[in-house]
Formats: structure tokens, C-alpha cells, sequence
């Protein structure tokens, strides 16, 4: 049996340190040796051994029926090739429940230029790297090695609420 879902339509914000602060950090490029700062992520590692890769997506699209946050780690991403793309994302609230949701109001899409990248804060809620159909293209992707094995909570906006949302680019 297939059940319709209904379309929720996300408006796209440029993206600025300010904004995307609740969710985590925008790095944008500094002169080379400016000491750390307020400027840099706030990274989080400590759960185990880094894992630092280049991964290719292929038409993911501009919808999405679920959202995924790692309850133990920081995510940092950034386009390879200097290209734009997108995200949506909900703030990391309650992140020891490994019950807990998002709630579908917090979630909010961003356009991300290719000249920066983005730290997402621990638990942090994400549906993204999202390409428009048949796109292709490879994100820089730093998160623990056993990432998507062991922490990888998804919550299904399409089973639970029969929503899909979608991204007004």
C-alpha cells in the first residue's frame, strides 16, 4: 500500500555564521596563520578515530522524507571543486535521547557557496548534501571512521508524519 505524502515546501537561506549558529559553524576562508579563534569549529572527536574522506553523491534531489543526526561527533563538510549545494537542518536538542525528534517546524534550508564549509554541532539534525536531480558531485567529509555504523539515528518525517519536504531553490 503506498500512501501519499504531502509536500512541505522549505525556503533556501544564504547561509551566515549568525543564522546557522544553533546548528553549527560556517568556515569561511581566513588569511593563512590567523591564530584560532571564535571564527574556528568547535570540533569533536573524542569518541574515536577520525575519519577524513571525499564522497561522491549522485542525484540525491531536492526532497527528502528523512533527517539523520551522530549523537557522537561533529561533522564537518565542504564541496570539492568549489561548488554550491544545500542543507537542511534542526538544532541538536536532546541529544543523550536516542528517542528524541526533531521537531518539523525547527527544520531550516540553507544554500551553501562552495567557497566555505560547515561544522554541524554534535546531534545536530541533517537531510544533505542535497543536489538537484541527476547532479553529481563530491563533498570533503570529516566524522569518526565507524560513523554511519554505530551512529546514525535516522527519524522517518514520511512514515511518521506522511511529509516530504522540499527544498524552494
Amino acid at each position: 500500500m503506498t500512501t501519499e505524502l504531502t509536500e512541505r515546501i522549505l525556503e533556501v537561506h544564504d547561509i551566515t555564521a549568525e543564522n546557522f549558529a544553533p546548528f553549527g559553524t560556517l568556515i569561511e576562508p581566513m588569511e593563512d596563520g590567523t591564530p584560532f579563534g571564535e571564527l574556528d569549529a568547535k570540533l569533536d572527536f573524542s569518541a574515536g578515530t577520525p575519519r577524513f574522506y571525499a564522497m561522491k553523491l549522485v542525484g540525491r534531489g531536492t526532497s527528502f522524507t528523512r533527517i539523520t543526526r551522530h549523537r557522537q561527533v561533529s561533522q564537518l563538510l565542504a564541496s570539492v571543486g568549489g561548488h554550491e549545494w544545500a542543507i537542511a537542518v534542526a538544532p541538536p536538542l536532546d541529544p543523550e535521547n536516542p528517542d528524541a525528534a526533531p521537531n518539523l517546524d525547527d527544520i531550516t534550508a540553507f544554500r551553501i557557496p562552495g567557497d566555505v564549509a560547515i561544522a554541524l554541532h554534535r546531534a545536530s539534525w541533517h537531510a544533505g548534501p542535497l543536489l538537484p536531480k541527476g547532479a553529481e558531485q563530491s563533498f570533503f567529509n570529516l566524522e569518526l571512521a565507524d560513523t554511519n555504523v554505530v551512529d546514525h539515528q535516522n527519524f522517518e518525517i514520511g512514515a511518521t508524519h506522511g511529509i516530504t519536504m522540499t527544498l524552494a531553490l
